[in-house]
């Protein structure tokens, strides 16, 4: 076809088009951003919810745009409409609200390389298609289902490699008048690339993540706009990545794979391509099976499970960074004061191979999250999640409120706070002992010793010996003064040398105490939460021990 019957057939296909190509190149012009700032994309489909690998995504994306003072914005890749599902792209908004990664741009904030959803771009497509058949690169295509499926079906049989390339692409040659004829004859068509390449030969393309990698080039006459005139993924991202200036596509080593017919899809378009960064799948370890998180299987792989089960945004996302880098989660716990703002990611820290989601992990640097905030703000954090999923527990909150704000301040100031919690929903049963209706209502249900305790004794140091006024040294101090004095060992060392002179050791009556007023073995530091109950309510749950072992 000679370049005039070219320019007619663009015009043929394509009579009523508003603008051409220049003018989206003018209308998109490059960004005005540092030296070295990036730019990023999350492209979510509305085909669901948001899944763990999704958010992993969006995470990297936001992280290495902010680190670098670019720009990261959401673009909603929609061209598949029979896959779309209702209040499909709301729950995209509201799921990256609850992990607060707020794009830069999109089409609910805005932007001035939007639309900033696919479906509102098809025009843009179509322009570029257009300049493509004018050149030479693209052509109707008019073969039916029918046809298709039985090409695949001889390659399967001849063991070839499937798709339509090199004499499947029965279209690509036809003539100007050929095409009209079809045209006018009513047939259906979708528009094809019309690939230059030659799968004999190599391009050796540099990831960002994975280095230096060698393909085959692709000779493939891929599916550049469905017969409904929309794009198919693989163009529309090229379209898109160009007139957005994306500079790094983030994005699951799943798609590496595609990276000859991307980087072929810009070449024969003309652009510059932008770098690709293909980071490790998020996988589970299933028995001796290493699998993909999967939606359906995973609860875990929604990412609403964790705000169900009351685990900070801010751990998961901590989480995340140890999965972006394989040096944050070490310098995240030297480095306590610090929040994720102050570590640098790199693509060289990235990893190759698959990434064990950890639940168990995840759960330990919750843990930790919990550790290195302050009394108030757990308190504060945890009454905003029960009023959403147990407003019972939050009326107890509120009516409790200085108390278990003192209750969650414990050992919170020592070199190592204690661990102790790792969801909003593990206060309510972790701290049952410091609400009386609780305490009382748990009866003693927690406790899983044996031993039978000398209430008597107990009442004898709470009533004429305790002072709740010293500091946590004297407390102690005067706590073994007593055991000595009513036949106990000072100390357990004391005790284990001589058992059979002794009782038992002063940490005998602390646990006796313990029990008494928390209803279990363990409880952060014993005299503050003496002090916190005081006196009258300490004295209260002993009787309460009284009638419930009697």
């Amino acid at each position: 076809m000679t370049d005039t019957e070219k320019k007619e057939l663009a015009d043929l296909l394509f009579p009523n088009l508003e603008h051409t190509v220049s003018y989206y190149e003018e209308k998109y012009p490059a960004r005005d951003l540092p030296e070295g700032a990036m730019v990023t994309r999350f492209g979510p489909s509305p085909t669901g919810f948001v899944h763990m690998g999704s958010l992993f995504g969006s995470f990297c994306d936001s992280v290495f745009a902010r680190q670098s003072k670019g720009v990261f914005f959401l673009r909603i890749e929609d061209t598949d409409q029979k896959r779309s599902v209702e209040n499909g792209v709301e729950g995209i908004y509201h799921d990256l609200d609850a992990f607060d990664i707020i794009p830069d741009e999109s089409e609910r904030v805005g932007g001035k390389y939007g639309p900033y959803i696919q479906s509102a771009r098809t025009e843009i497509y179509q322009t570029y298609v257009k300049d493509l058949i004018g050149k030479g690169y693209a052509y109707p295509c008019f073969m039916t289902e029918e046809e298709i499926a039985s090409i695949r079906e001889e390659q399967e049989i001849n063991k070839t490699k499937i798709g339509i390339y090199g004499m499947y692409a029965v279209d690509r040659d036809l003539s100007l008048e050929e095409i009209k004829a079809r045209i006018e004859k009513g047939d259906e068509y979708v528009i094809r690339l019309k690939s230059p390449g030659d799968s004999k030969k190599e391009i050796e393309f540099v990831d960002c993540v994975k280095g230096k990698i060698k393909f085959p080039e692709n000779d493939m006459d891929i599916v550049l706009l469905k017969k409904d005139g929309t794009p198919t993924y693989h163009f529309a991202h090229a379209i898109d990545d160009h007139l957005m200036h994306t500079t790094h596509v983030i994005r699951g080593d799943e798609w590496v794979s595609s990276i000859p017919l991307h980087v072929q899809l810009f070449e024969v378009l003309g652009f510059q391509r932008p770098e690709y960064v293909h980071h490790a799948a998020v996988t589970k370890k299933e028995g001796d099976i290493i699998r993909k998180l999967s939606k359906r299987k995973d609860p875990e792989a929604k990412v609403s499970y964790y705000d169900e089960v009351g685990i900070p945004i801010e751990a998961v996302k901590l989480y995340l960074a140890t999965i972006l880098n394989s040096n944050f989660e070490e310098w995240y716990l030297n480095n306590g004061d610090k929040t994720l703002e102050d570590f640098t990611f790199t693509f060289d820290k990235m990893a190759i191979g698959g990434t064990l989601f950890d639940l168990d992990k995840l759960n330990n640097i919750s843990k930790t999250y919990f550790a290195h905030k302050s009394g108030k703000d757990v308190y504060e954090e945890t009454l905003v999640w029960a009023h959403k999923h147990d407003p019972e527990y939050a009326k107890l909150l509120e009516e409790n409120k200085e108390d278990m704000i003192s209750f969650f301040s414990i050992e919170k100031d020592g070199p190592r706070p204690r661990k102790d919690i790792s969801k909003y929903s593990e206060v309510k049963e972790e701290f049952s002992y410091a609400i009386d209706s609780q305490f009382k209502e748990e009866g003693y249900a927690k406790y899983d010793g044996d031993k039978t305790y000398d209430v008597d004794l107990i009442l004898d140091y709470i009533n004429n010996h305790l002072d709740l006024e010293v500091d946590n040294e004297t407390w102690f101090n005067g706590i073994k003064d007593f055991a000595s004095n009513h036949g106990y060992a000072a100390s357990p060392k004391d005790y284990k040398n001589n058992p059979d002179s002794y009782k038992g050791h002063v940490g005998d009556i602390c646990e006796a105490i313990r029990v008494m007023i928390t209803g279990r073995l363990k409880s952060p530091d014993l005299f503050s939460i003496m002090k916190i109950l005081g006196k009258d309510r300490i004295l209260d749950r002993i009787e309460f021990y009284k009638e419930k072992k009697r």
